[in-house]
């Protein structure tokens, strides 16, 4: 089944313990309709020490959230959305329903350089020889600029670090 969100969308979690934060999708598993979201669903995992040199510890990951429980947030208007295909260029895209803007990258990368080459030619040209003009500009004036002063000493006492048996340094 296809799932209306790919991994490195920004989503929001509608349900659950973890209702109203949101993340970025590490993973998505389209075969059991699950999204590992950043930050969201913890889970504690106890993990044995296999031998004297490791350490046994309790591990913090993410777990698995049903796909049903999370919205995509649209880059452009910034507001959870349902997500509607729609067929630009002979290929199917996933757009916002707010505002109508592709949620997908490779489509926004070749939408914007067909509309700058469709647009005059000449002018394109112009403002991009003016904007590396300013940026070498930018990159001089910084250069000549002088580092800032290191501040002294701060007016507040330093602070005392504490030793395993509890004396100070």
């Amino acid at each position: 089944m296809k799932l209306h969100v790919k991994k490195g969308d920004n989503v929001v979690v509608l349900a659950g313990r973890d209702k109203g934060k949101t993340g970025k999708i590490l993973v998505a598993n389209p075969s059991d309709n699950s999204v590992v979201v950043e930050g969201v669903n913890i889970i504690s995992k106890n993990k044995k020490a296999r031998n004297a040199q490791e350490k046994s510890a309790i591990v913090k990951t993410e777990g698995k959230i049903n796909v049903s429980n999370v919205q995509l947030v649209c880059p452009s208007c910034k507001k959870a959305t349902r997500v509607s295909n729609k067929v630009v260029d002979g290929k199917s895209t996933r757009t916002c329903k707010h505002c109508g803007a592709s949620l997908d990258e490779k489509v926004k990368k070749t939408t914007t350089a067909k509309a700058v080459s469709k647009s005059k030619p000449a002018e394109a040209k112009v403002e991009e020889k003016t904007t590396t003009a300013k940026k070498a500009v930018t990159k001089k004036s910084t250069e000549t600029k002088k580092a800032p002063a290191k501040k002294s000493a701060s007016k507040t006492a330093p602070k005392k670090s504490i030793t395993r048996n509890g004396g100070d340094k």
